[in-house]
């Protein structure tokens, strides 16, 4: 027969399964009565596990939002979820309180694992590699991306010190959070300008709520608006082409952060019949990386502007057909 002990901790197991779950079925599950079930919910009670009584035809017991988390009961299956999720947000950069809390949460959880199921844990890491390098760029802090987040949630102001810029506390209408290519930036609007604007969370020193509240534009789709707003940033050459194609093919090699893919329109041939070409505009501060990815491409294509591109491309051409007419070299092996 198992001890009171073990079954206290597996009555604290099912709640945190959550819901609510009624005396009869907890009695069921720990082979005890419902007298019995009512004292394990007074141990826990006396421990600080916040066990809530729901009274009603479908009442009973559930767990309730405590001061501090109660112990965590886990199964295989979870404890190796949670820890490879921690493996995995560090080398991407998630944010944490403090630059060690993913080290620190991580050996809590090892520290308690049963030895077969710590082996296991070991043999996946020995064999897991990671072809990108680790994620380098810096986190936002904890309390940033919490306050952000629930003014987000309640459509609140709030009063950002971006660090970027002048340092001066700016007022927002955050419209959302995204996470793009490692970093996180939060979206929206300065109501003194009237300009939407995005911000890098690690670049905010500080973030408060406002009292007030906004209502954000309908249809908003922030995770477009910060890569959109990436593909018009004032670099250096502004490039206009007409490529013919779909905006799915051109999103293969220029993706939403880097160009703008207009809609294609019909252009009547000289037989009678139409093509489809889309107007494709983006910003760069060098063009050079650009003829490669339009013969990637391998669709027909037209340089509105800047005519330096004209000159890179046909450049690349004559590259290209130079090694094509190459014969192999004549390779001896060093002695």
């Amino acid at each position: 027969m198992p001890r009171p002990t073990a079954r206290v901790l597996t009555l604290l197991e099912l709640l945190q399964s959550g819901g609510i779950r009624t005396a009869a079925e907890l009695a069921e599950r720990l082979d005890v009565d419902e007298r019995t079930v009512r004292r394990y919910v007074d141990h826990l009670v006396d421990l600080d596990v916040p066990v809530e009584s729901v009274r009603g035809r479908y009442g009973g017991y559930r767990l309730a939002p405590g001061r501090r988390m109660p112990p965590l009961m886990l199964g295989d299956d979870e404890a190796l979820a949670v820890l490879l999720g921690l493996i995995a947000g560090r080398r991407a950069g998630l944010p944490t309180t403090t630059g060690t809390a993913h080290e620190t949460a991580t050996a809590k959880i090892r520290r308690v694992l049963p030895e077969r199921l710590a082996q296991r844990l070991d043999a996946v890491l020995d064999s897991l590699a990671f072809t990108a390098p680790p994620d380098e760029t810096a986190a936002p802090q904890s309390a940033v991306l919490l306050s952000i987040a629930d003014a987000i949630r309640h459509r609140r102001p709030i009063s950002i010190r971006y660090t970027a810029g002048d340092g001066r506390h700016r007022t927002v209408h955050p419209y959302g959070l995204v996470v793009h290519s490692g970093r996180w930036y939060v979206t929206g609007a300065e109501p003194e300008s009237g300009e939407d604007r995005t911000f890098r969370l690690d670049r905010i020193a500080d973030a408060r709520s406002l009292p007030g509240s906004f209502e954000p534009p309908a249809g908003l789709d922030p995770a477009r608006r910060v890569v959109s707003g990436f593909a018009e940033a004032p670099y250096r050459h502004e490039v206009i082409l007409w490529i013919r194609g779909t905006v799915e093919q051109i999103r293969v090699r220029l993706p939403a952060s880097v160009a703008i893919v207009e809609e294609p329109r019909a252009a009547r041939r000289a037989d009678g019949d139409s093509e489809l070409w889309s107007r494709v505009r983006l910003r760069a501060e060098r063009l050079d990386w650009l003829p490669p990815v339009l013969a990637s491409l391998d669709l027909p294509f037209v340089i509105e502007r800047p005519d330096e591109l004209r000159d890179l491309v046909v450049a690349l051409a004559d590259r290209l057909v130079n090694s094509a007419r190459r014969r192999p070299p004549d390779v001896r092996p060093v002695p």
